[in-house]
């Protein structure tokens, strides 16, 4: 596959990052009377964004999700509750056909667990949003932890067990070839709207699960949907490099997450023959613009006003596991006894040098707008170049924009951001393929609807005769976790 980059000089991917709750990555910002979030039980409030960002031509809307509360903040859930810390949470795919319905080209991500989901129906479910998408549609997995409130709420247990997604995966991949299974002007007059014989049977027997019957979906426009993966993690870089066909990466310099960058583009191409420079890797951004850099400061200065301080210590004890109620109010937390909170907090204050004391306030302060990524404010020059710093120090491929107020935070980034983009060639005048698939117009080329061929789920298309590259009949009993996305390439 062609890298469209050229050295030094990207055109970037864009995507707003948002979640079905209010705030999402600035916990108490919905309290800002300009701010509409909590709108988010609204069908309009999503057709209204995805209509909003299509015409700015941003490549996609990545939709969050958790699948339980933040409740290390204090042993309890109740600062996550009383805050609006991502609670409530609504299920992400419910929105995409409403959206798509609106739009032709914008794509649509959203999060999802092959940790803990059956893979036959989940796989049912993003074949169907991929149709109705026209495929749109690019699922993003993240790993979870036993023992975890998602774990427990997704599983029913506090000890997680494999998944081999895999198995499923290779049967169904190929389980029938494109257009099998649509009425054709051959096939209506003797009443056959599928041959039986183009529909192979998965006969899955596994250790976890058993499928005996084929996929329910006929195969949808992408197949295999355009797949993401969240996080840095030991076994997220792994399940990148193998799988991912784009990378989201969250912290609050590029040097942090420079390394996990480069280690995946190495081990995508060592350990499983992918072109690692294809991979596209998004970082997470919340730019806060003004026509000057005073009027910009100004706006972050009143958006700190709305902020929830015990929101972002719950957010922060959620995605640390550290619980900094424990800690006095004047308390400097690089000298405390734990080493997980000491390194944790050096790690914040390396790169705000300027802050001499880091207390939990400090923390908060920095979490409670933009969550977990760096926080740009300035002019659109001043912004733009932030983002060139992090293209040139992390070699990232584009951003994922967080809002501070929701639309506005948008509005700002289309009204004055964009253009400035623009006249440095970093983005696009329109979508590559209008009314393409997700994939298309990721990698900016027609016709590549499918993985490509250096893919992992490449090897399991539909070939005549057989399964993929296989025998005739299905393999069973491969143990390779989180491979439910192959389950659609059919």
């Amino acid at each position: 596959m062609t890298s469209f980059a050229e050295p030094g000089k990207k055109s970037l991917v864009l995507n707003a990052f948002v979640e079905m709750c209010s705030g999402h990555q600035s916990p108490g910002l919905w309290r800002h009377p300009d701010d509409q979030s909590w709108r988010f039980n609204e069908i309009s409030h999503w057709v209204e964004l995805a209509k909003l960002l299509e015409e700015a031509k941003f490549h996609g809307i990545f939709i969050a999700d958790v699948l339980g509360g933040y409740d290390v903040y204090q042993g309890s859930l109740d600062a996550a509750i009383t805050s609006g810390a991502q609670w409530p949470v609504n299920e992400p795919l419910a929105a995409v056909s409403a959206m798509a319905a609106v739009t032709k080209s914008i794509g649509f991500g959203v999060t999802v667990s092959t940790t803990y989901e059956q893979p036959y129906h989940l796989a049912r479910r993003l074949s169907t949003a991929d149709h109705l998408s026209g495929g749109r549609l690019s699922p993003a997995t993240w790993i979870q932890q036993p023992g975890t409130w998602d774990a427990q709420n997704s599983h029913s247990t506090t000890t997680a067990t494999p998944k081999p997604r895999s198995t499923c995966a290779s049967c169904t991949s190929s389980s029938s070839p494109p257009g099998a299974t649509t009425p054709s002007s051959a096939t209506r007059p003797a009443g056959v709207y599928t041959d039986p014989k183009l529909v192979r049977r998965i006969d899955h027997a596994g250790l976890f699960f058993t499928v005996p019957g084929p996929h329910l979906c006929q195969p949808s426009p992408q197949r295999t949907p355009l797949i993401l993966q969240a996080g840095t993690s030991k076994s997220g870089k792994q399940f990148a490099a193998q799988h991912a066909e784009a990378v989201f990466v969250s912290a609050h310099a590029p040097v942090v997450c420079a390394g996990s960058i480069a280690e995946i583009r190495q081990a995508a191409a060592a350990q499983f023959g992918r072109d690692g420079a294809a991979i596209k890797v998004l970082a997470l951004v919340t730019p806060i613009l003004g026509t000057t850099e005073a009027e910009a400061q100004q706006k972050l200065a009143e958006y700190r006003k709305y902020a929830s301080h015990d929101g972002a210590l719950a957010l922060f004890g959620g995605w640390t596991g550290i619980d900094l109620s424990r800690y006095g109010d004047e308390e400097e937390l690089r000298e405390v006894e734990s080493n997980a909170v000491r390194s944790t907090v050096t790690g914040y204050a390396k790169f705000s040098p300027g802050t001499k004391k880091w207390t939990k306030h400090t923390i908060a302060d920095h979490v409670s707008i933009g969550g977990n990524g760096p926080v740009l404010v300035g002019t659109p020059s001043q912004v733009a170049d932030g983002l060139q710093t992090w293209v040139d120090e992390a070699d990232v491929d584009g951003f994922n924009f967080a809002y501070a107020l929701f639309p506005q935070s948008f509005k700002d980034i289309i009204e004055l951001l964009l253009p400035e983009l623009r006249r440095r060639g970093l983005f696009w005048d329109d979508y590559a393929v209008p009314s393409g698939t997700y994939r298309e117009n990721l990698y900016r080329e027609p016709g590549l609807k499918r993985s490509p061929p250096d893919h992992v789920s490449a090897k399991f298309r539909w070939q005549a005769g057989g399964f993929g590259r296989g025998s005739s009949r299905a393999p069973v009993n491969v143990r390779v976790r989180n491979r439910v996305w192959h389950y659609i390439s059919r």
